[in-house]
């Protein structure tokens, strides 16, 4: 039975769907986030904390690759944060001690979730984000493609091992 289906990063690509947005909100800038706050919350809709931004630690679980069973990594250091603006609930955890950030993504993930007049902005920023990650992980893989069996090729200059 398999309990995790990989998705490639290509594939989180709808800042709507609200799995990949979590995972876009978490990647964003907190000052980006904050931003986008503070538009939402200049109207002044009614908004409600249900879940106060505090660090906490999470169990990080991966998959071994050989047995491709799930194992415990280690704990790592998140901030989750629950809202509720205008009836509708946003929700968000960024990694590390991030209580602005938490707070901020909670609210952006309400307003994409009730359809706010600055949905559009948002989805614009998040597709940015995921851009810029698509891109350095191609740019982390072309770097360490030549570590490969058959792709390494001796520094310049230098003549190949025998």
């Amino acid at each position: 039975m398999r309990l995790f289906r990989r998705v490639p990063v290509e594939c989180m690509a709808d800042p709507y769907d609200r799995s990949d947005r979590f995972e876009l909100i978490a990647a964003c800038e907190e000052a980006t986030l904050a931003g986008f706050a503070n538009d939402i919350l200049e109207t002044d809709p009614p908004l409600s904390v249900r879940q106060e931004p505090r660090p906490q630690l999470l169990m990080q679980q991966v998959r071994e690759p050989v047995e491709r069973r799930p194992f415990n990594l280690g704990e790592v250091l998140v901030t989750p944060a629950e809202v509720e603006l205008d009836g509708t609930r946003g929700f968000a955890m960024v990694p590390g001690k991030a209580e602005r950030a938490a707070l901020s993504g909670a609210i952006v993930d309400a307003a994409v979730a009730a359809d706010h007049s600055a949905t559009p902005s948002i989805v614009d920023a998040l597709e940015q984000v995921r851009a810029r990650r698509r891109e350095r992980r191609r740019t982390e893989w072309a770097e360490s493609k030549h570590t490969s069996s058959g792709g390494w090729s001796p520094p310049s200059g230098r003549p190949a091992p025998r």
